[in-house]
C-alpha cells in the first residue's frame, strides 16, 4: 500500500529496530503532504522501510506504530485481526474473568491508543491517539461483531475518554454511551468476589482491574490474620483478605466515598462482619497502631508521581510509608507493597525498599514478586507497557 511518507533519523531508526511502538518528533527528519490522523510508511533517510502507523503533526509521539509488515493494509480486516487477536489472548489467559477483564491494551497488543475494558455486558472504552479516533466508529464495530460473534453479550460501549492525555493529540475529554445506551452501574464477579462497579465515575474505566490476580495472592495467605488494607479505595485487598478467611481486616482510606463503596461491597459479600473501615491519612494512622497489631500490612497506594521530574521526591514518599509499616509488623509479619507509577521503576523501587528496611532495622524475606495482572500485557520491547511492581515479603 502506498501511504504517505515521513522520514526518521538514525537514532529514531535504532529505537523502532528494538520494538518500540512510538517515534518521537524530535527523530522526525521530514514529512511532506501528511496530515495528523494519516496512516503513514515510515522509512529511514536512505528510504528503506521501517514500519507503518499512525502520523500527528504536533504532538510529542509523531507516530505510533500498527505494523511492521510493508505489505499490510490497514483496514477493517485488519483491525479485525488484531483485536480478534487480544480477544483470544484474554479467553487464554483470563479465562475465570473473561466477563471482567481488560480486551484491549493499546501498545501491547498493536492497538496504540486505545484501550477496551469489558464489564458484564458493557465495553468501557478509552481513545488516547487522534488516529484511533477518527476510526473509533469502525473499531467499535469490529470490536462489538467479534465478541458478538463468539457468544459474548455485549449490549453497549460507554467512552471514558475523559483523560488529559486527549488534550495532547487535540482531542476533547468527554464521557458516555456511543450509540446504544445501558447501565452506568453493574455488579462483577472478581475470581468469586462481587464487586460494585461504577464505570460513570470510577476509577480508570471503573475499576482497577489490573490488579485482580494480586489480590488472589493476598487471599490465599490471609487465613487467621489480622489484615490492614492501606488506601483501599473501594476494598479490593481488605474484600479479598476477609474472603481468604482473615480474622479480622481493617481497611483505612482517606476518602469517605470510597469507604462507603467498600462497605457496601462487603455487605454484597457477607463479610462485613470482619470488616473494618477507617476514614484517616495512611501516613497518620500508621503512627497510631501498636507493634504487632496486624499479621499482614498491604500498601496499595495511588501513584506518587506521575513523570520523571518528581521521582525524587516519589522515593521519599514510598520509603517513609514502607518503613512505617515495616516497624508496625511484628517480626514474622507480611508486608504487602507495590506501586503503579511506571516512573517509578522497578530497580529504583527495589532500592527504597532496601533503604526502608535498613532504617527500620529489618531483613526482608521475599514471598513473591509480580507485576500487572496478564490482561495488562508487557512488551519487552517497550517500558511504557510495564508499570507496576508487587511485592510480598516476611518481616524478619
Amino acid at each position: 500500500m502506498n501511504y504517505p511518507k515521513i522520514v526518521i533519523t538514525e537514532e529514531g531508526k535504532h529505537y523502532l529496530e528494538k520494538g518500540q511502538m512510538w517515534m518521537y518528533r524530535n527523530n522526525l527528519a521530514a514529512a511532506e503532504d501528511v496530515q495528523t490522523g494519516d496512516i503513514v510508511c515510515i522509512t529511514d533517510v536512505q528510504e528503506n522501510y521501517i514500519a507503518t502507523g499512525f502520523y500527528h503533526a504536533s504532538s510529542h509521539i509523531a507516530a505510533r506504530i500498527l505494523t511492521r509488515n510493508q505489505d499490510e493494509v490497514i483496514d477493517r480486516a485488519w483491525f479485525e485481526k488484531r483485536i480478534r487477536m487480544a480477544y483470544e489472548f484474554r479467553k487464554t489467559t483470563q479465562r475465570d474473568n473473561l466477563s471482567n477483564c481488560r480486551i484491549i491494551f493499546s501498545d501491547a497488543d498493536g492497538l496504540g491508543g486505545l484501550i477496551a475494558d469489558r464489564y458484564n455486558d458493557v465495553i468501557v472504552t478509552q481513545v488516547s491517539s487522534y488516529g484511533m479516533d477518527i476510526r473509533k466508529d469502525m473499531i467499535y464495530d469490529v470490536l462489538l461483531d467479534v465478541l458478538r460473534k463468539d457468544g459474548q453479550k455485549i449490549t453497549a460501549v460507554y467512552e471514558r475518554n475523559d483523560i488529559r492525555a486527549r488534550e495532547k493529540e487535540g482531542l476533547k475529554q468527554y464521557k458516555g454511551f456511543w450509540k446504544e445506551k445501558g447501565e452506568t452501574k453493574t455488579v462483577i464477579s472478581e475470581n468469586g468476589l462481587l464487586l460494585n462497579v461504577d464505570i460513570e465515575n470510577g476509577q480508570k474505566t471503573g475499576y482497577f482491574l489490573d490488579q485482580k490476580s494480586n489480590r488472589v495472592l493476598l487471599r490465599n495467605m490471609s487465613f487467621g490474620k489480622k489484615v490492614l488494607d492501606c488506601f483501599t479505595h473501594t476494598g479490593g485487598f481488605a474484600l479479598n483478605a476477609a474472603y481468604g478467611g482473615a480474622e479480622h481486616v481493617t481497611a483505612v482510606d482517606v476518602s469517605e466515598t470510597a469507604l462507603h463503596q467498600a462497605y457496601e461491597n462487603a455487605v454484597l459479600n457477607h463479610l462485613e462482619d470482619r470488616c473494618e473501615f477507617v476514614q484517616a491519612d495512611v501516613f497518620d494512622y500508621l503512627e497510631t497502631i501498636r507493634e504487632g497489631q496486624f499479621d499482614i500490612i498491604v500498601l496499595d497506594p495511588p501513584a506518587f508521581t506521575k513523570s520523571r521530574r518528581t521521582v525524587d521526591h516519589a522515593y521519599q514518599g514510598y520509603k517513609r510509608i514502607n518503613e512505617k509499616a515495616m516497624r508496625a509488623l511484628r517480626n514474622g509479619g507480611y508486608l504487602v507493597t507495590c506501586s503503579c507509577s511506571r516512573y517509578m521503576e522497578t530497580a529504583l523501587f527495589e532500592s527504597m525498599l532496601k533503604d526502608a528496611a535498613k532504617d527500620a532495622g529489618v531483613v526482608l524475606k521475599q514471598v513473591s514478586v509480580t507485576q500487572q495482572n496478564s490482561d495488562h500485557p508487557i512488551l519487552w520491547t517497550m517500558d511504557e507497557t510495564s508499570y507496576l511492581k508487587f511485592f510480598i515479603f516476611q518481616i524478619i
